[in-house]
């Protein structure tokens, strides 16, 4: 069973490799994978599948800050924060905004698993666990 696991892993993580370009997810290679996997179709084609979404969409989260925001957030401020983090993160950066009301004033990015936070709510949890 575990085998079965890991077979589905590694197959997984072999297509995943096979859809970047230079280091970097391509739509054109994911394309051309998913058409592989649909005229060979693989043991256990939906856990592969379910696998590889996995890591495309991880890889696709890497490259993407979601930008949280109380107030009104300008493009140009939206894109310095995607600039910042492509020069953090060493890869190209898209940033996207949106509102939430519950910061009360400030931000939060997210790109893949990382937060950054700078905002009166999350300033407001700190001082409560604090206490």
């Amino acid at each position: 069973m575990a085998s079965a696991k890991k077979q589905i892993q590694l197959l997984a993580r072999q297509y995943f490799k096979l859809s970047l370009a230079d280091g970097v997810l391509s739509s054109e290679r994911v394309g051309g994978v998913l058409e592989h996997i649909a005229k060979h179709r693989p043991a256990n084609t939906n856990a592969v599948l379910k696998a590889y979404q996995r890591l495309v969409a991880a890889e696709f989260a890497r490259g993407q800050a979601v930008v949280e925001h109380a107030g009104a957030l300008s493009e140009t401020t939206l894109s310095s924060i995607a600039n910042v983090m492509g020069r953090k993160y060493n890869r190209p950066v898209s940033a996207i905004s949106k509102k939430n009301d519950a910061l009360i004033a400030g931000v939060r990015v997210r790109i893949g698993d990382d937060t950054y936070e700078s905002s009166v709510a999350g300033q407001l949890a700190a001082l409560s666990a604090a206490v």
